[in-house]
């Protein structure tokens, strides 16, 4: 059996909170670091803001990276370039359909109730490259797949995969 394996690594977009929040906390820790030479307690406070704007990066700054290994689909989170989480394993034979975002092959799956889990890059480009993954008809999985990974799993299940 030929195996197949193609990686592709996604940068997720920060919210704008995110970066006000961290903003914010690094200037408060710069602020009480400057200010703890005049009042030792504010030393306490410092660390404390400057742990919370590590905390705020480190689950903030993520990239998805995904794996596709004969038939098998696997999802990291990448956090801060540091920490590296398995998310999820996806089987392609459990899949129902995978198609990008707009494709109207999606029309018949729109009614539905079901959990939705978004690995992408977490916004609209022009032209939307996202895709969605239906998966045992519970999960609506949104990603980011190169066209290298999408070619590779169509090689697999070409009637599940749909690259319109």
């Amino acid at each position: 059996m030929s195996e197949t394996y193609v990686e592709c690594l996604v940068k997720a977009k920060q919210s704008g909170l995110a970066k006000a929040g961290k903003f914010f906390l690094i200037a408060l820790t710069v602020i009480f670091a400057v200010l703890m030479f005049a009042v030792p307690v504010l030393m306490i406070v410092a660390l404390v803001t400057g742990v919370g704007a590590y905390f705020l990066n480190l689950f903030t700054d993520l990239e998805y990276e995904y794996l596709y290994l004969d038939r098998e689909l696997v999802v990291d989170k990448v956090m801060a370039k540091s920490r590296r989480k398995r998310v999820t394993t996806y089987s392609i034979d459990r899949m129902e359909i995978l198609a990008p975002v707009k494709s109207y092959r999606l029309d018949n799956f729109k009614n539905r109730n079901v959990k939705v889990k978004d690995y992408s890059i977490g916004e609209e480009l022009q032209p939307d490259k996202r895709y969605v993954l239906y998966y045992e008809g519970g999960e609506k999985i949104i990603l980011s797949p190169t066209e290298e990974m999408i070619k590779a799993m169509r090689n697999t299940a070409p009637r599940k995969i749909y690259a319109d």
